[in-house]
């Protein structure tokens, strides 16, 4: 039946458990340079740690009972398999937003906020800031299985998101995300401008304009805290993560070695929460391998790799939004926005910045993330 909606349960056979526990049993690592800790990628001795909690501490079960504690359900749309949560708040006039997550993220980003987000009154929060939230796996990640056709750049994912939440019967909803989660949400504003109220983000590339007369002339007055900011994501875009520039070019040959070995896909993953996570606010070893046994168990290293070799030809191009946008700044974020080149391009009505936390927000500080959503729709509400 198209666009049927069913209901969806994560129940993953004894049999995959215990051929992960083998393989990581039967890992064969490689050498290492003395001295360089983390210059060359993640260090041996970090990895083998993290790879000996996955074998005899973690427990997979407790996360899945976790997650199964949410209602979930998948649709096909546009001739994939979407997965997402979708969970209701217990005060009627609610809000609905969608929540998107990035690359090498998953729903598990969102775990902690669902809560506060659905119910504040539960939290010692304002009942009026309630949301009704679904929280979708983008086609080719997690539980939504690889994507059956080459295509699914960020474009057709906002689409497929209209899609859903048109068959999910709202009429009017936010849209909230980081990394991926960011171009996808402007542009589903974009593409449902009359059912979309608002979006919040927490991350925003701003480069600056480009051509040999724009550039000079969008540099002058701006702060030295800004010129740092235009540096560093040119530094980041001309020199991207190794990881991204091997997914934007050629993924199925990654897929083939990330795939096979857990602990290629550990280190795969490992090393990015690491880099664009904010020191201070580590991130939970749990989670983080609960996010890479959504990667493994699902056999989605390669179909989510091509999101980024789906876009790579918008990479730099600005996105419409014309729903009135608020930000929400971390500062250990892989690149941080400049507000006068994003007031340029977008409605900006709801502007923060804070003084922890970096790229992945929703597991490293999420009641401050909670707490701007809550501000920010406050206004559009």
């Amino acid at each position: 039946m198209p666009n049927a909606i069913t209901p969806f349960r994560i129940d993953v056979p004894k049999t995959e458990l215990d051929n992960l526990t083998a393989r990581l049993v039967h890992t064969r690592w490689p050498d290492e340079l003395p001295g360089v800790d983390w210059e060359y990628g993640v260090p041996l001795a970090h990895l083998k740690g993290l790879a000996e909690h996955w074998r005899t501490a973690y427990d997979w079960r407790a996360q899945e009972a976790r997650l199964n504690q949410f209602p979930q359900f998948t649709m096909d749309i546009d001739g994939a398999r979407v997965h997402f949560l979708h969970v209701r708040s217990p005060e009627p006039d609610a809000l609905p937003l969608i929540l998107t997550h990035g690359w090498p993220g998953s729903v598990v980003e969102f775990l902690d906020v669902i809560g506060p987000l659905t119910d504040p009154r539960g939290y010692g929060g304002d009942p009026a800031d309630a949301f009704h939230l679904v929280i979708p796996s983008i086609p080719g990640f997690g539980f939504s299985g690889p994507a059956r056709a080459p295509g699914w750049n960020v474009p057709r994912v906002a689409q497929a998101w209209a899609e859903l939440m048109r068959s999910l019967g709202y009429d009017r909803y936010g849209a909230q995300g980081g990394d991926w989660g960011s171009a996808i949400s402007r542009l589903l504003a974009a593409m449902d401008p009359d059912r979309v109220v608002g979006v919040h983000l927490n991350y925003l590339p701003t480069p600056p304009p480009s051509g040999a007369d724009a550039a000079p002339a969008a540099l002058a007055g701006l702060s030295e805290e800004d010129r740092a900011r235009i540096a560093r994501l040119e530094r980041y875009r001309a020199e991207p993560v190794g990881q991204v520039r091997m997914q934007a070019t050629r993924p199925q040959t990654a897929a083939y070695a990330l795939t096979d070995s857990p602990v290629g896909q550990l280190a795969w993953i490992a090393d990015i929460f690491m880099s664009w996570s904010d020191p201070s606010h580590p991130i939970d070893a749990d989670r983080l391998l609960t996010n890479v046994m959504l990667y493994w168990l699902t056999g989605t290293a390669g179909s989510s790799a091509r999101l980024h070799y789906e876009s790579v030809r918008d990479r730099g191009r600005p996105l419409a939004c014309p729903a009135p946008l608020g930000v929400a700044v971390f500062p250990h974020d892989l690149a941080l926005p400049v507000r006068a080149f994003a007031e340029r391009a977008y409605t900006i009505t709801h502007w923060t910045e804070f003084d922890r936390g970096g790229h992945f927000a929703a597991l490293e500080v999420p009641e401050l993330l909670i707490g701007d959503i809550q501000a920010f729709f406050r206004t559009v509400r």
